[in-house]
């Protein structure tokens, strides 16, 4: 296994740079696959096979390459993103990708249910490659570039679908409260069920997660990647 002070040198000479810019994983350097022990090697063939790999071959005619919303492997072959991290503690990481697999591919959520919640998340949070990934994912998912800009900028889109809608609040006031009212959790558990409602808030644990993540190891988005425009700086508290 590699041992994670010893990891590959990468792109250090952009250290001075403001945060918010400065290239991947430059706390936690990117693993070369060739140099991956058994139980790093389990997580990179999660992360790069299954579903999200399904995902990508759906996503264009039937013989083209996969090809990925985002980016989430160089073209070294490394890890991107969040799932970089996850090969310096597989008995974490493993887990992880896997609950990360479970809540965009088998909740009871449409796409754009699921992508709305997790946007208003990675907004919240201005978390940079978790908003690149997903903005992506959502306007495959039928999300309007009106409705994006919105969540971008920190406003309710106008959704008419009542799912939606509540989807949005709920997680809007999970985010900034750290909590949900009763009169909101009563109008999810009525519209959504309560199954879901437990789905939507172990999504937003999960987001809030690899958005902490993000941002503690600097990990931005890819290199030739824009950065979001995200609004004015707010007071969250």
């Amino acid at each position: 296994m590699i041992d994670p002070a010893n990891g590959e040198h990468v792109n250090d000479r952009h250290a001075g740079v403001r945060r918010k810019r400065e290239p991947f994983a430059i706390r936690l350097p990117l693993l070369f696959p060739g140099s991956l022990g058994d139980e790093q090697r389990a997580v990179y063939e999660a992360v790069t096979g299954g579903p999200r790999a399904d995902a990508a071959r759906a996503s264009g005619p039937d013989d083209a390459p996969p090809h990925p919303p985002f980016r989430s492997v160089d073209d070294a072959g490394r890890l991107l993103g969040p799932f970089n991290a996850m090969l310096y503690s597989p008995a974490v990481g493993l887990p992880l990708q896997d609950l990360g697999a479970a809540l965009r591919f088998r909740t009871s959520f449409t796409g754009r249910e699921r992508e709305i919640a997790t946007l208003v998340v990675a907004a919240y949070l201005r978390s940079d490659f978790e908003w690149y990934a997903h903005e992506r994912v959502g306007r495959g998912a039928g999300l309007e570039e009106d409705e994006l800009r919105a969540l971008r900028e920190g406003r309710a889109p106008m959704f008419a679908d009542v799912r939606e809608r509540v989807v949005y609040e709920a997680v809007r006031q999970l985010v900034a409260d750290r909590d949900l009212g009763d009169a909101v959790f009563t109008e999810a558990v009525a519209t959504l069920g309560r199954s879901a409602v437990v789905e939507l808030v172990t999504l937003v644990g999960y987001y809030s997660t690899l958005a902490l993540q993000l941002r503690v190891f600097r990990v931005g988005v890819p290199d030739g990647e824009p950065a979001p425009d995200w609004p004015p700086e707010e007071d969250h508290e």
